[in-house]
């Protein structure tokens, strides 16, 4: 569930980043949530292998 919480706290700070880029036009913020969004996919794949092997162990 930590996994899950940072994941959330993270997309939560990616939104500013977002908001900069595209409704601001913002080349560095969109640099920057790129990044997060990459982040944002490794943490989403661990949680994701999490999942299996707990519900592989049951």
């Amino acid at each position: 569930m930590k996994k899950f919480e940072e994941l959330k706290s993270l997309i939560a700070e990616a939104e500013k980043d977002a908001t900069a880029f595209f409704e601001k036009g913002n080349k560095a913020a969109g640099t920057r949530l790129r990044g997060a969004l990459q982040s944002a996919k490794m943490l989403a794949q661990d949680i994701r292998n999490e999942v299996t092997a707990k519900k592989n162990t049951k």
